[in-house]
């Protein structure tokens, strides 16, 4: 269902998100991912050379990566602030590589956030981790699913991760009927 046609309204803030899951010749895996806010009106910045941010020039830009391994362990992680409001923004991205040894699952984010907690990291890429983390998942599938294949887990992973998975919705019923919990 489409969102209803808002009133008038002027565009202020936009924030961009990329990110891109790849399978490495080493045999680990990496998610690449970049963030970019921009206005549409230019105002003074003293941290800027020039004492501005123009209009959609970037406010906040960042890039960041992990490597991990088939299990979903990181291997190495690093992280980059190209562009942000003040001089010292950039040192924020520097504990961005403590998230290496720590395992993408239940309680992945609450670990991180620890590593990276207040002052010691960066909003912005902290934002950043749930998505990462939702790549790696994406990028891992056709591993998984190869995996799972040849010996399947005792019940599908993705069993109630969301509101379609579930173990009383259609979509598991159909794929999974095994697991299905829900009224025949």
């Amino acid at each position: 269902m489409p969102l209803a046609e808002p009133a008038i309204r002027e565009k202020l803030h936009v924030r961009a998100i990329t990110l891109n899951g790849y399978r490495r010749a080493d045999g680990l895996y990496d998610v690449d991912a970049s963030i970019g806010d921009t206005k549409t009106y230019g105002f003074d910045n003293a941290d800027r050379p020039s004492g501005r941010i123009e209009a959609g020039e970037k406010l906040h830009g960042m890039v960041a990566r992990i490597t991990f391994d088939e299990n979903l362990v990181i291997h190495s992680a690093e992280a980059s602030t190209e562009y942000g409001p003040f001089a010292n923004c950039p040192g924020g991205a520097a504990t961005f590589g403590n998230l290496a040894g720590l395992s993408i699952q239940v309680g992945f984010l609450r670990a991180a956030n620890e590593r990276m907690r207040g002052t010691l990291g960066c909003t912005h890429l902290r934002e950043l981790l749930q998505q990462m983390a939702t790549v790696a998942y994406q990028t891992m599938f056709p591993v998984r699913t190869k995996r799972d294949a040849e010996a399947p887990p005792k019940s599908p992973r993705l069993l109630n991760t969301c509101f379609a998975y579930s173990s009383d919705s259609p979509a598991v019923k159909a794929r999974w009927p095994q697991a299905y919990t829900g009224p025949d």
